[in-house]
């Protein structure tokens, strides 16, 4: 049924390990003899590090001439996506947990995904180094971005964020394997091109055990007893209508600013997607091991699935609409 879906098979792991929390959490719940909890601590920061290894600077050259395309893209993904939810969110309070609305929140505060975008961009026959080039610095800025825009959220509802620790975890798993990385790559990038197949599947694994060992935790400290599948429905159908909310939105200054097709299609796509593989370790810095960790990452788990189902089914009409076209 999920292969009939064009769904991913990282995607399909996700939902397996979700319903492995479910049947048995004690299995990955921290502190059980798997101790899941060390690799989703430790390998955020082998995550960045083959992040560093496999960004090559030299395939943003090539998008660097499309400033006002940049321009719109990120301030899309870091103001007007946060905005559309602090509306939803003034709507919603009091009607959903408040760490599903942390959990929305947190999905608007991160950037776009780099792959997917490029690759679904690249699928529409749209403006490929452009897309890669926005996916990139979308990337790199969410480093900084994310964490100063959920502290400020939290503050707003009366939590608090330890701003500076954060920092500093971010420095340490996230910046300094980055850079590390970015060295590396100027010896090993042969080796990291010819080993890429396996090397996005090692910070895929740890990505899915941050989601079990949360997921775990989640359900043994009982944050999931207290909801039922209307919780799950609602969630679903908040970030699909989100999805739909921003990608028409992005429409309209492409519109104004008079953009072509290819990078209207970039815009979009680049502006309307958040990174699951990015979203995830800086959760677990960010948040730390908090158990409702587990449904504070629900909205943006659910809005990647949806995403990709989405997009990909958009992209492949765009598709059909420039080859129609050049056949005319």
């Amino acid at each position: 049924m999920l292969a009939k879906l064009n769904i991913d098979r990282f995607l399909q792991l996700i939902i397996a390990v979700v319903i492995a929390a479910i049947i048995y959490p004690a299995a990955g719940a921290t502190g059980s003899p798997l101790h899941i909890e060390y690799v989703a601590s430790y390998g955020i920061s082998i995550v960045f590090f083959l992040y560093g290894l496999t960004l090559a600077p030299e395939k943003m050259k090539a998008g660097l001439v499309k400033w006002r395309v940049h321009i719109v893209v990120q301030l899309a993904t870091f103001v007007l996506f946060p905005l559309v939810v602090l509306a939803l969110i003034v709507t919603l309070r009091g009607r959903l947990p408040d760490e599903v609305l942390v959990g929305f929140f947190y999905l608007a505060a991160l950037p776009g995904t780099v792959s997917s975008s490029v690759a679904m961009t690249s699928l529409a026959r749209g403006n490929v180094p452009v897309a890669i080039f926005n996916a990139t610095l979308s990337a790199f800025l969410g480093v900084f971005l994310t964490p100063l825009l959920m502290a400020w959220y939290l503050n707003t509802t009366g939590a608090s964020l330890p701003l500076e620790s954060v920092i500093l975890k971010i420095v340490l798993l996230v910046l300094v394997p980055t850079a590390i990385g970015q060295v590396a790559h100027f010896w090993l990038k042969d080796w990291a091109t010819r080993n890429n197949a396996w090397l996005k599947w090692c910070d895929k694994a740890v990505i899915l055990a941050i989601v079990y060992n949360s997921f775990c935790d989640s359900i043994v400290e009982g944050v999931w007893s207290d909801h039922d599948a209307s919780l799950l429905a609602t969630m679903i159908a908040l970030v699909i209508a989100l999805f739909f909310v921003i990608y028409y939105l992005m429409k309209l200054p492409c519109r104004v600013l008079g953009f072509d097709r290819e990078d209207t299609i970039a815009c979009i796509f680049c502006s309307s997607k958040k990174s699951l593989a990015t979203g995830v370790p800086l959760a677990k810095v960010i948040f730390g091991a908090t158990p409702a960790l587990g449904l504070i990452i629900a909205p943006l788990m659910l809005f990647h699935f949806f995403q990709l189902v989405i997009v990909s089914v958009i992209a492949n009409k765009y598709a059909q609409e420039a080859d129609a076209d050049a056949k005319a």
